[in-house]
């Protein structure tokens, strides 16, 4: 998908240099991955504390048995 967009070209030549990409498009399209992965893992925090556990579930009894 062709897109043309008005991006900073200082931004997109430091991005080219610290990822040490030959394109402008290799450095746009690691950021947006970047971008996307770490807004996935910021979701995961949402859920910490909201799944309830049994407290009396004994994991090692479990790995014992075979």
């Amino acid at each position: 998908m062709a897109t043309n967009l008005a991006i900073d070209d200082r931004l997109v030549e430091e991005a080219k240099n610290l990822g040490k990409h030959r394109t402008k498009k290799g450095a746009v399209t690691e950021a947006l991955q970047e971008y996307i992965q770490k807004r996935k893992q910021s979701e995961i925090f949402n859920i910490f504390n909201t799944i309830e556990y049994d407290r009396g579930y004994d994991y090692k009894k479990q790995r014992a048995v075979k």
